[in-house]
């Protein structure tokens, strides 16, 4: 049984986007914001690809656990 990660990182999104990791901190800082989370809370896949407008899938196959 394959186990998948809910929750992105910012290494994540720098896999992604292919921008900084630093680029990645602040995307999910300003995702935070949009949908009124805490620090402490985490980003779900979903959450970030609705924000980035990607569909999930593509954003599952970027993540490597």
């Amino acid at each position: 049984m394959k186990i998948t990660r809910t929750c992105i990182y910012a290494k994540d999104i720098q896999r992604i986007t292919g921008r900084s990791e630093r680029y990645g901190r602040k995307l999910l800082a300003a995702i935070r914001r949009k949908l009124n989370k805490g620090s402490h809370q985490f980003i779900t896949l979903d959450e970030f690809a609705h924000y980035a407008g990607i569909d999930v899938e593509v954003v599952r196959s970027y993540i490597i656990d």
